[in-house]
């Protein structure tokens, strides 16, 4: 079947659709378009080439599939089919790569596929924990519910990770302040020494001499050293791709110091918030399981949680499954514990999350507070070095002179 992307005008709501439709022909579509209730205006044959530019360098950010999912899930709420909704929330999406998608989808609705599974054929866009809660809420009737819980837990999952990358912002423009201070320091000013202990017939000291060193490679064999960089930074991405990196980067931010707690933190409360989300939502605790398993995204945590996941398939109750494991925190299996006794286990888990989104938020504001002097004393340490190794050998040459 060919796509005809089609404008339209509403009979019922007089207004002009533009979407795509699925037909076998020209003819097709228009007979399709009439019989949903549209009287064509235009149709052509849609050419997926169009959009290689859009589809190449488009991104979809967290905050376009909000917006879209929070759109979607009021039409819907309001009583409005699918597919209509589907069609008016693409016509208000200001991101072409979504768009183009959305429109995609409503191809794939009106063909007869459920939502779930057109979602299901962009895995890049909607995760498993997002096709797991519209699966269910096209099950249980609640769809429109299902979406907002998502939209709800996309903003959550967003605010956390928007404090984190906040808390390591500074630093990494500090580090790259410094390393661009002693580059400029290394070509231009270091030289200079050099050129006055050659006129003066005297040797360089020891550590100023290792400073020249560096300073002519640079200057001489600057694009060797791009070179070696670009190669190992090639090799550093495609190794962080295998399982032994993803495993490597996993282990380091689960204990590297100050931030290793953090990000358990950060771990915990989306493991809570999504198992909320997806119990609420009537997904099976197994299934939960295996879907907030890999929604934590860290392989060692997802471990645990797959671990506990064998226990609970084997009888036991998930707290006591989720106890013994290392990298789950305690106050996680003694809630779910409070839960199981109390018959409200996501309800349970969500005021878990908050706990940890408090404690993630006023950590985040005390590292932030903290890192800032911390950063000031090794700039300090590294630009008074680097001082040092150039402006004592001058003083010991006025001394001599």
């Amino acid at each position: 079947m060919k796509k005809f992307t089609y404008e339209a005008r509403d009979r019922s709501t007089n207004k002009i659709t533009k979407s795509i439709v699925q037909a076998d022909s020209e003819s097709s579509a228009a007979k399709l378009l009439i019989s949903q209730g549209f009287t064509p205006l235009s149709i052509k044959e849609h050419n997926d080439n169009d959009n290689i530019f859009v589809r190449l360098t488009g991104r979809i950010t967290t905050k376009d599939r909000i917006v879209f999912t929070r759109q979607l899930a009021t039409l819907i709420g309001a009583g409005l089919p699918l597919a209509q909704s589907l069609n008016t929330v693409a016509e208000q999406t200001e991101n072409k790569k979504l768009q183009s998608i959305v429109q995609e989808i409503t191809v794939s609705v009106e063909g007869g596929n459920t939502l779930s599974s057109s979602f299901a054929k962009y895995p890049n866009v909607f995760d498993k924990v997002f096709l797991a809660l519209v699966g269910a809420g096209e099950i249980s009737g609640t769809l429109d519910d299902s979406l907002r819980r998502i939209a709800d837990q996309q903003e959550k999952d967003e605010a956390l990770m928007s404090k984190i990358r906040g808390a390591l912002t500074y630093p990494i423009i500090v580090l790259v302040v410094i390393s661009m201070v002693l580059i400029f320091m290394l070509v231009f000013i270091v030289p200079q020494v050099e050129n006055l202990y050659h006129d003066l017939k005297k040797d360089l000291p020891f550590i100023t001499q290792i400073m020249v060193s560096i300073a002519n490679f640079l200057t001489s064999y600057w694009w060797i050293a791009l070179i070696i960089i670009a190669i190992a930074v090639y090799f550093l991405i495609q190794y962080l791709k295998t399982e032994s990196g993803i495993k490597v980067v996993d282990t380091i931010k689960l204990n590297v110091p100050i931030f290793g707690k953090m990000f358990r933190k950060l771990y915990m409360a989306r493991f809570m918030r999504t198992g909320q989300t997806l119990l609420g939502t009537g997904v099976s605790m197994l299934d939960m399981m295996k879907i907030t398993s890999e929604a934590v995204n860290n392989t060692l945590v997802q471990n645990s949680i797959e671990k506990a996941s064998s226990k609970v398939k084997g009888g036991k109750t998930l707290s006591a499954s989720l106890q013994p494991e290392e990298y789950i925190l305690p106050l996680v299996p003694q809630m779910i514990k409070i839960g199981e006794q109390s018959g409200r286990i996501d309800e349970m888990m969500g005021k878990a999350a908050q706990v940890y989104e408090d404690e993630l938020d006023e950590q985040v504001r005390t590292i932030s507070t903290a890192i800032e002097p911390v950063l000031m004393v090794f700039l300090a340490i590294v630009a008074g070095g680097m001082i040092a190794a150039i402006l004592l050998p001058i003083y010991g040459l006025v001394n001599i002179i």
